[in-house]
């Protein structure tokens, strides 16, 4: 590829460049300048007011997943209870009788208490056993033949870290929270290698169209019911499918007994090298404040009460991060409650993770952890000081419905201010990483953007900028989204714009220093270049994005 951008605004990750142009030549960066190229390209685009970008590096995203979910029932573009059923209803009468119905993306806030009934599924297919996931994956809706199947009724005791939404008689009534969906979910068919390669093509096209050409799997392991993508990254990366540069974290399961054997199956799996590499480690501390299973260091604000749900003891996360900080992984935590943040900093601190222990074995760590939703305030320096980075899902930091309805009751006042700190982190020296969480929510950088710079988004349920003074500047937003993140990869192909290197650019659609705050959300991608390729262009009548062909989908997957 030989190609000239013209008239351009650079952001190089960092900051914006004295230049003009952008020449790539066999899809390397050759120049970065102003006025006409040493040697002209044939071909150019003319970007006057426009941005251009490294391509963004997307830190916490389940690509494979999203994929195959897209390609079942997807209820993640709908908006309400009504036309979710449209959706489902429409799936259920163009797919095969008998087989079960998969998918997912209903959001808590359409139903009383974010728990679904089965008795709406009913109405739609009795005869066919029905599992959706909720939009963040932490939840499952299933009918009344899903529960017969799996034996599920008012017997049925909850397993550990897992909630059954019950009558008042104890029966289930359809909806399971964290790995409660485990009950249904190991009954449901599981994911041949042709529908898991589809969900990674699938996946891996929808981000491409917006600008991402990098990423951090958040799980690549055999979790609650579906399987590892792990193959289909391989395979991708061998047949010169995967376009998109990805590090996979590996999967730390729940009920590990032995963890130096854990460790040891892990480092079987590792790849340092390549486009597909496995350096990381994924430990899911505990839930979601919606279902009241954040980890929390006093009880939730609710006549239920509780601290939520702590997947690990103080001494198996410190024992556990010693074992694999030694053996060179870097250690990947979901952690939303304040107590799940505090515990992973312990285990962090445990194994001296500051500035001054910077090293393990020669390399450099690149711990974190990632969504940071409810940080008591004295553990936030505690970040830099350790030399952990807060990986952001900007998105979810608005007043947006379930932050009203399922959030801030359950959290009361005080920690209510403690939501998505931000401009704490920033201020602290902490650095920051971003990512989508998708399909949770939605993969666009400049949506994420727009509230981690405005704490407010167009579409919320409430305008009011949710801690305004929280709010970090785009300068500081989109370094994290893309130099911030590449970081965590340890990629040296992204996140910045340099001579002489493979490029992996976004081309935005405006100028965003340019327009003011609130009119970032307007922002949208028109041209990704992944691996010295073009792999999205709405610059030509002819997009160059393309998509993997439906294959049946016949399981349930669900991540975070």
């Amino acid at each position: 590829m030989n190609l000239d951008i013209l008239d351009v605004s650079i952001f190089d990750g960092h900051s914006i460049l004295p230049a003009n142009r952008i020449s790539i030549r066999d899809g390397i960066i050759t120049e970065i300048g102003t006025g006409v190229a040493a040697d002209p390209a044939e071909d150019t685009i003319l970007a006057t007011g426009k941005l251009i970008t490294p391509g963004f590096v997307d830190a916490h995203v389940h690509t494979t997943f999203g994929g195959q979910e897209s390609l079942a029932c997807d209820l993640s573009r709908t908006q309400g209870l009504e036309a979710s059923l449209e959706v489902i209803g429409d799936y259920v009468a163009a797919t095969a009788a008998g087989a079960w119905v998969t998918g997912g993306g209903w959001s808590m806030a359409d139903f009383p208490g974010g728990a679904p009934s089965a008795a709406i599924l009913d109405e739609l297919s009795p005869d066919r056993p029905i599992i959706l996931l909720s939009a963040d994956h932490h939840s499952a809706w299933v009918n009344s033949k899903a529960m017969d199947l799996a034996g599920l009724d008012a017997s049925t005791p909850a397993p550990p870290g897992g909630v059954i939404e019950r009558d008042e008689a104890g029966a289930p009534t359809g909806c399971l929270h964290e790995s409660a969906m485990d009950l249904v979910s190991a009954h449901v068919p599981a994911a041949t290698d042709a529908n898991i390669r589809a969900g990674l093509l699938a996946g891996q096209s929808y981000l491409h169209g917006f600008g991402i050409t990098a990423w951090m799997d958040a799980i690549v392991g055999d979790y609650s019911g579906h399987r590892s993508p792990f193959d289909a990254y391989v395979e991708a990366e061998d047949t010169g499918e995967l376009s998109a540069e990805v590090v996979g974290s590996l999967w730390w399961p729940r009920d590990v007994d032995d963890i130096d054997a854990q460790v040891a199956a892990l480092l079987e799996q590792r790849r340092t090298h390549g486009d597909f590499r496995t350096t990381s480690v994924k430990f899911m501390l505990d839930g979601i404040v919606e279902s009241r299973t954040a980890a929390m260091s006093a009880e939730y604000s609710c006549p239920c009460g509780g601290f939520g749900t702590s997947y690990f003891t103080r001494e198996h996360l410190h024992r556990s991060f010693a074992a694999l900080d030694a053996a060179g992984f870097d250690i990947h935590c979901h952690a939303i409650g304040d107590a799940a943040n505090k515990a992973a900093l312990d285990a962090f601190d445990a194994i001296g993770t500051g500035p001054s222990d910077s090293e393990v074995k020669g390399r450099e760590r690149r711990h974190h952890i990632a969504h940071v939703q409810v940080v008591d305030p004295v553990d936030i320096p505690r970040f830099a000081q350790l030399g952990i980075t807060a990986n952001l899902q900007a998105l979810w930091a608005c007043h947006d419905q379930q932050l009203l309805d399922l959030n801030l009751p359950y959290l009361g006042a005080e920690r209510s201010r403690w939501l998505y700190p931000f401009k704490s982190f920033a201020d602290a020296g902490t650095h920051l990483a971003m990512g989508s969480d998708w399909p949770v929510s939605t993969p666009n950088p400049w949506e994420a953007i727009h509230v981690a710079v405005n704490r407010s988004h167009p579409d919320a349920g409430d305008p009011a900028p949710l801690l305004p003074e929280q709010a970090i500047d785009l300068s500081t937003a989109l370094s994290a989204y893309t130099s911030g993140s590449a970081h965590l990869l340890r990629s040296k192909t992204n996140g910045t714009i340099r001579t002489g290197q493979i490029a992996n650019l976004a081309l935005a659609s405006a100028n965003p220093f340019d327009i003011t705050p609130q009119r970032l959300a307007e922002v949208h991608n028109e041209l990704t270049i992944a691996g010295g390729r073009i792999v999205h262009d709405v610059t030509t009548a002819e997009p160059t994005t393309t998509t993997a062909e439906p294959v049946a989908d016949t399981h349930a997957e669900r991540q975070s």
